[in-house]
């Protein structure tokens, strides 16, 4: 019988990050993924932008809306029992006002259930995070590769890895905190720039490409799973290859409808033949 866990709750992360203990943190996008990563004991789930780019097909996360993030984080969060949910401000739902921040975060707790929210920005955006952390809404910061401001960084490219650069990925980190932000996530950093950010700390640092000095780790599900082609970070590492085996469950299953192999005699439901003698009759 499995052992009944606690229920993750910010309190909890940070004092698991506190034991020395590895935070687990994957996206999640819908109820089916989510019950399993419950399950596997997950820590955090981030109902992640990225959906925009995972299962709506856009190019960026830019196009992704404050609804359809809605929908998404009430799915994940009909699946899980122990792990605790994040819901990620999605592009201009935070950048413009802090009153417009505020009430866009108030949506992910009270129509989906979240516990937390996460946003992108450091320095520029600490007066937002205290704004939050104010009104009583727990902040995840977000620096390093920032996907929303893809269009000013140039790409998906790494960050810090010049002093300069670096300096103000620690000055980030640090006004995050001091604002009352209850972990950061880096992306794509060099991970020596992650192992000061983490060493200066006081709450948890949590990576997704900046390598191992960090209080857990973050990974896309399409790309652990192999469910997402179009291309592979270089920090991803995929511990499946589901592409492969769902396509080749769809051409079994064309194969098997065209040569009138499916549905067979144990898919199907029968009538006794009097009773169908009696229908023919009615005919």
């Amino acid at each position: 019988m499995e052992q009944q866990r606690k229920k993750m709750t910010v309190p909890e992360i940070q004092a698991k990050a506190a034991r020395g203990e590895k935070l687990l943190m994957l996206t999640s996008y819908d109820y089916p993924l989510a019950l399993l990563a419950d399950r596997a004991g997950i820590d955090i789930l981030l109902v992640g932008d990225s959906v925009g780019m995972t299962t709506l097909g856009y190019e960026t996360t830019l196009p992704v809306t404050m609804d359809e993030m809605i929908h998404h984080a009430k799915a994940v969060r009909r699946g899980v029992q122990y792990a605790l949910c994040i819901g990620d401000m999605p592009f201009m739902s935070y950048q413009t006002s802090i009153a417009e921040a505020v009430y866009n975060a108030g949506r992910f707790l009270k129509e989906a259930a979240m516990e937390a929210v996460k946003l992108e920005g450091g320095v520029e955006m600490a007066e937002t995070v205290r704004a939050l952390f104010n009104t009583g809404i727990p902040v995840m910061g977000h620096i390093g590769l920032t996907p929303q401001s893809i269009n000013r960084l140039g790409g998906f490219k790494t960050q810090g890895r010049d002093a300069a650069t670096a300096k103000q990925l620690l000055d980030d980190a640090a006004a995050l905190e001091q604002a009352g932000a209850f972990a950061v996530l880096l992306e794509a950093i060099p991970d020596r720039v992650a192992q000061l950010i983490h060493e200066r700390a006081g709450i948890p640092i949590i990576g997704i490409g900046a390598g191992p000095h960090c209080h857990g780790q973050l990974l896309i599900v399409h790309d652990l799973l192999g469910l997402f082609e179009k291309f592979t970070p270089r920090f991803a590492k995929r511990y499946a290859n589901l592409s492969e085996v769902i396509g080749k469950a769809f051409a079994d299953y064309k194969q098997e409808v065209e040569a009138g192999a499916f549905p067979g005699p144990e898919h199907c439901w029968t009538i006794k033949d009097d009773e169908l003698a009696k229908l023919k009759a009615m005919l």
